[in-house]
């Protein structure tokens, strides 16, 4: 009730009056949630995951491992929502749902019992301070690359002092232990933001990496893991998951069996089978570094040096860092055999033009226009040219995206997830052969 009062309130306040008195009327909704509510993260180990990729992969890495706890777990992500063993998509289109709904679910999490709590913390969920009412047990650092800067006066240092404030023991933050990705150039910063207890988690302590097509297997602190998950990126994404789980008195077979059970994070790595023969994996591989450690993947997981990576990307809109655009379109032109420049969330943006932009450094890393390069906008069509182009054992890359079930197109809201596109494509063309 008291949220649709805010809503009917916002419309009858001048836009620009509006704009000077964000900040206070976000401070007043972020605590006026929490109140609401109860405090229920008061009642939670309360585990924050930030950074630029992948911070859903990292939570529910956290949330598999300590379940092992016989404890239950809740997750908040990109992609899902998990409380205890139900699992909810996230419907919110956010990573860190605002206005009151963030608080509403972590009162849900404390009545059905959750001792942990993992969940992803935005830039703009700090902004906006939806991080108050989270009474913070741990926070975890996972890298930083440029993206949604323009919410951020185009600056990286704010983007970065955003994403440092939950690093630092306030009366909002209960703060105990960080945990920092020591390989990222960014890692001092976050280590100077705090002075609590540090964990640094580095692939340097890591050995015998062995990536396959069913997983990725490696040494950590003397013992064997094995991850049912894509990807030796992934390694980084489970590291958090394995130190928080020995933190909390669980011993590596624990550990071990915890990493196991995750078998599927939506819209990461997620494969697509229907019985055909080459790979679809679907990834929200959304700029330059994550792009780049997918292709890389693709590339480990050809059989051959004839079978070719067929990728269908595309760009945001809505204010998103535009450098993001040309830095993906080098990359994919540079490692990609065939390249499909589609929509992804134009928002109010032209689709063509966020498309072109991808292309143009597509076209200057050396692809051919209606060769190995296509601009087809609907997510559709490029989808069914991705698969119509691929033969035995060739690999499709659905990115940026990833779980994603809904585009904004024009300020409406239009059913589009990769996933049912491919699967239901991939039924008609065995159907018809």
């Amino acid at each position: 009730m008291t949220e649709k009062i805010l809503r009917k309130l916002e419309k009858f306040i001048p836009k620009k009056l509006y704009k000077l008195g964000q900040p206070v009327y976000h401070f007043l909704l972020a605590i006026t949630g929490t109140v609401l509510y109860g405090f229920p993260a008061r009642k939670m180990k309360m585990i924050a995951v930030t950074g630029t990729k992948g911070k859903t992969s990292t939570v529910n890495f956290i949330h598999s491992v300590l379940s092992e706890t016989s404890e239950k777990v809740g997750l908040i992500s990109t992609a899902n929502i998990k409380i205890g063993e139900k699992d909810i998509p996230n419907k919110y289109h956010m990573s860190m749902p605002g206005r009151f709904i963030l608080q509403k679910i972590l009162k849900q999490m404390k009545n059905a019992g959750c001792k942990y709590v993992a969940l992803e913390v935005t830039s703009e969920g700090v902004k906006q301070f939806r991080h108050l009412g989270l009474f913070l047990d741990v926070a975890i650092f996972t890298n930083l690359s440029p993206e949604h800067l323009a919410s951020h006066g185009g600056s990286f240092e704010k983007y970065r002092a955003a994403k440092m404030k939950i690093f630092k023991k306030t009366i909002f933050n209960k703060l105990k232990l960080v945990l920092i990705n020591k390989d990222d150039e960014n890692a001092k910063a976050f280590e100077e933001a705090s002075y609590i207890e540090k964990i640094n988690f580095s692939l340097e302590d890591v050995s015998n990496i062995e990536e396959k097509d069913n997983g990725v297997s490696f040494n950590f602190k003397g013992s064997d893991f094995k991850l049912n998950t894509l990807g030796k990126f992934n390694i980084y994404n489970a590291l958090p998951a394995i130190l928080l789980g020995e933190k909390f008195g669980l011993n590596f077979e624990q550990i071990r069996k915890g990493l196991l059970k995750l078998n599927l994070i939506p819209g990461r790595m997620e494969e697509i089978d229907e019985g055909q023969d080459f790979k679809v994996i679907v990834d929200y591989a959304h700029e330059k570094l994550s792009m780049n450690s997918l292709l890389n993947t693709a590339k480990n997981l050809k059989k051959n040096e004839d079978n070719k990576i067929i990728i269908v990307l595309g760009g945001d809109g809505g204010g998103r860092d535009e450098q993001r655009l040309y830095d993906m379109g080098k990359v994919v032109g540079e490692k990609a055999d065939i390249v499909i420049v589609s929509n992804s969330d134009p928002y109010f943006d032209d689709e063509m033009a966020l498309a072109q932009k991808i292309a143009g450094e597509a076209d200057k890393a050396g692809k051919i226009y209606n060769e190995n390069l296509f601009i087809i906008v609907d997510r559709g069509e490029a989808i069914k040219k991705a698969i119509e182009l691929a033969k035995k054992d060739d690999i499709v890359l659905l990115t940026t995206r990833g779980s994603l079930n809904t585009m904004s197109i024009k300020g409406k809201k239009v059913l589009s997830d990769d996933r049912v596109i491919a699967r239901e494509i991939l039924k008609s063309t065995i159907n018809e052969s």
